[in-house]
């Protein structure tokens, strides 16, 4: 008999996929140089090393899927506009923000970054939005662990960079249909005040946003002897998933993270390898797609 093992799989979506651009969706076409040429979809944040990642993911999901009782999935769902993203803010000269700007609480009372329609009332709160943002933006900091990143449009609910890669999407039906039993799908990320890297909470859990706050039935139902986590980027949404799941059960014990099913933003390498010591001083262990079916697979009477 084999040991209860689940996958915990974060945030396999186009827009973090350096997908080549031959395997990406054509929308239309363009002249260029008095020829056509196709124009294709094309990944907002793009992680690089993530296709590949995801092709061993794939390949582990279709090679593990007998041994695995239960498969949950996140996915960023977001707003167009929201407050992690560049459509939500405006300098001072009124223009919209660049990418991957630093926003801070004293940064918006100061005028240097406005959000959108800043006298529009927060229905969750009643709150004037910049006075919610400016409370908002405190909380964030004062948890010590991210500022504000005004990120890429990404992962727009229901667009294709809000999908599943392709090769995930395959690998999770064949599962399905194999097992009988349905992927659980976690959308993460729609309340548009609130960042929401890890998805058992946002980064400002707040009492009067149920999607914000800890998800303890998710932390619950994946409970098991040995669960394998994988995804992008594990600078972000993958750290922030596990540090969450480990502070709720006060253990990393019984977690495999799944080294080369994952990759960090470009940027942030330091942050993905302190990830990975504090993942190795918790009790989880490091194997890659390979490791981890030899692992299951002599569990197998």
């Amino acid at each position: 008999m084999t040991q209860p093992a689940k996958l915990l799989l974060i945030d396999a979506q186009n827009d973090f996929c350096d997908t080549p651009a031959d395997l990406r969706p054509v929308m239309g076409e363009a002249m260029v140089d008095g020829r056509r040429v196709p124009l294709r979809e094309a990944p907002a944040l793009a992680v690089a090393g993530a296709h590949l990642d995801m092709l061993r993911m794939a390949g582990f999901i279709a090679d593990a899927g007998p041994y695995l009782e239960h498969i949950v999935a996140t996915l960023d769902a977001h707003p167009f506009v929201a407050i992690e993203r560049t459509t939500f803010w405006r300098a001072a000269d009124g223009s919209e923000v660049a990418p991957f700007t630093e926003i801070t609480a004293r940064s918006v009372l100061a005028g240097t970054y406005t959000p959108v329609g800043p006298d529009r009332i927060d229905p969750a709160s009643g709150q004037r939005l910049l006075d919610r943002v400016v409370e908002l933006l405190g909380r964030l900091e004062q948890a010590g662990r991210f500022r504000l990143m005004a990120w890429p449009v990404h992962c727009v609910t229901a667009t294709w960079g809000a999908a599943l890669h392709p090769a995930i999407a395959q690998a999770l039906n064949a599962w399905e249909r194999a097992s009988h039993n349905p992927v659980h799908k976690v959308h993460k990320g729609e309340y548009a005040l609130a960042e929401h890297y890890g998805v058992f909470e946002a980064e400002t859990p707040l009492a009067e946003v149920a999607s914000t706050r800890f998800n303890t039935a998710l932390a619950d139902e994946l409970r098991c002897a040995l669960l394998f986590i994988g995804g992008e980027a594990s600078s972000h949404c993958v750290a922030r998933s596990y540090d969450q799941l480990v502070a709720h059960r006060g253990t990393g014990a019984g977690i495999v993270l799944l080294s080369d099913c994952m990759s960090p933003v470009a940027g942030f390498e330091p942050a993905h390898a302190a990830f990975l010591d504090r993942a190795r001083a918790a009790g989880s262990l490091l194997m890659t797609a390979s490791e981890a079916r030899n692992l299951l697979r002599p569990r197998a009477g």
